[in-house]
This record gives C-alpha cells, structure tokens and sequence, in this order.
C-alpha cells in the first residue's frame, strides 16, 4: 500500500479473555449481554489499513465499552492509531456493522471516538450517529465489499 497513514503502527498481543461460568437466576430466561461479549464480537475487526486486528492496534478494548442490557444500549469508544487517521469513519462504519449483524435487534448501538484522539472528532462522530448516512454508505457495493473486507466476510 502506498502512503499509509501511519505507517509503523505499534502492535500488541491478543488480550487474554475468559467468561466466568453463572447460572439463570430466577426469572432469567438469557444471560444478559455485557461489554466483554461486545468486546469479542469487535476485536477481530482487521483494520483497513494494516494486516493487524482493532484489538492488536489498541483501536478498541473492553474497557471502552459501555453495555446496559436492560435497556439495550451499547457504547462503544475507539481510538485510532494516529489523531489525523482517515480511516476513522470506516473503522466506526465497521464497528457499528458488525455490531448490526451480532447483537440482537433489541440493542441501539453508539460508536463514538474516544474523546481527544481525532482530529475531526465531532464530524467523525456526526457522521456515525446519522441512520441515514450509515445506510447510504451500506449502499455503496464499494465500501460495503470494504467493510465485509474488514469484518472477514468477503473477499
């Protein structure tokens, strides 16, 4: 790839994750969903630019993530590697799809940047909390096959 955005990105190790066991309590008929169930849903996003994971490029982790089961909410802030990264919208655009296809319908998704680490912060995230502008993009055949790219879903 030619002029990558940042081209020696730092890479870290999967995060060593375990689920403990629960049981039901009564009158639970699911196990509520929290952040770390998100957080595997997410991880393994590759980036757009780079043959690296979010999770190895410290874009997203569990700790960034806000879930209310009950009122099936998600929060999810990201941090690209770099404050002027063009790639930030796609990498929100793949978060909130994967998100889209893994959670149940129930759940309304935020994806937010992390304050501060993007230079078009507000913009970025304009951009990805309007329904509209997410579902023309979905549209485009191009950044779709991009996304699914990304997600391990296409080519």
């Amino acid at each position: 790839m030619a002029d990558l955005i940042n081209p020696s990105p730092i890479v870290h190790q999967r995060k060593e994750t375990r689920r403990p066991q629960r049981e039901l309590s009564d009158g639970e008929e699911r196990e509520p969903i929290d952040a770390l169930e998100v957080f595997e849903h997410i991880r393994d996003i590759t980036d757009p630019e780079h043959p690296y994971t979010l999770e190895q490029l410290s874009v997203v982790s569990e700790e960034a993530i806000q879930v209310d089961d009950a009122a099936g909410t998600v929060q999810v802030q990201f941090t690209p590697t770099v404050e002027h990264c063009s790639m930030a919208t796609l990498i929100g655009l793949c978060i909130r799809v994967k998100l889209l296809r893994a959670l149940p319908p129930r759940f309304k998704a935020d994806i937010l940047l992390a304050p501060g680490s993007h230079a078009s912060e507000a913009a970025v995230n304009k951009q990805l909390a309007d329904k509209e502008r997410v579902a023309a993009a979905l549209e485009n055949p191009n950044l779709l096959q991009m996304v699914d790219r990304c997600l391990g879903a296409g080519p």
